[in-house]
């Protein structure tokens, strides 16, 4: 029977969803993580009312404060918008113990979907600030708050849509929000692309097995 001084340390897994989603849609992923030995944090954040430093901002105490009572690393899983927040609190406020990161869907590229609709008035009302941010072309300011990163990425794609109109503005294959091309990163570690559109990927099972396998491997399990 193992004694506290022979436990082995607990890692963590902070959970951040995208913008104009809560914490509720990561829980399928979140019990699957948890179930695996993690420890979890699904922040909930205002992703329509803030820009991505405000909001990086507004994170920071609880993340700092679960980093502090692990007693092993501390990775992050990230939906859409949720990946460039990542990127913009990690340039900040990298903790020294942290591990990886699993991106799911992610605009690191840009959306072009965002494009097309950044100056539109229901679109800005609806998105906010951090909305102006998810565009493929970026001022200084913004590209100035994403970094090349330093630490393991793996990234989650998408190949299916069901969102017909949206899809005629996207280059193939993409999830009906964001090309596969565009969610690649330089420096990134792994990329997988799996049948799924863009909002079912936090409960997609072939995502969350390989979000898992990410975390545990640092790799990804390959697919067809």
């Amino acid at each position: 029977m193992s004694t506290p001084a022979t436990m082995p340390a607990q890692d963590g897994v902070v959970l951040l969803h995208g913008i104009s989603r809560t914490a509720r849609s990561f829980r399928k992923m979140e019990s699957a993580i948890a179930r695996s030995g993690y420890a979890t944090l699904n922040l909930d954040y205002a992703s329509r009312r803030k820009a991505l430093e405000a909001l990086a901002a507004d994170i920071h105490p609880d993340i700092k404060t679960f980093a502090s009572r692990l007693s092993g690393q501390m990775h992050v899983v990230c939906h859409s918008m949720g990946g460039l927040l990542t990127r913009v609190y990690l340039a900040k406020h990298r903790p020294p113990n942290l591990g990886r990161v699993v991106m799911l869907g992610t605009p690191n590229g840009g959306s072009e979907i965002a494009d097309r609709l950044k100056n539109v008035v229901l679109y800005r009302a609806f998105f906010g600030p951090a909305g102006q941010q998810l565009g493929t072309l970026r001022d200084a300011a913004t590209m100035a708050l994403l970094p090349p990163i330093e630490y393991p990425v793996g990234i989650i794609a998408g190949k299916r849509s069901i969102y017909p109109v949206a899809s005629a503005f996207l280059p193939r294959p993409h999830d009906g929000r964001v090309s596969v091309a565009n969610t690649k990163l330089d420096g990134m570690t792994d990329h997988i692309v799996v049948r799924t559109s863009h909002p079912w990927l936090v409960r997609s099972d072939e995502a969350i097995a390989q979000t898992i396998t990410f975390l545990r491997e640092g790799k990804f399990t390959a697919n067809s």
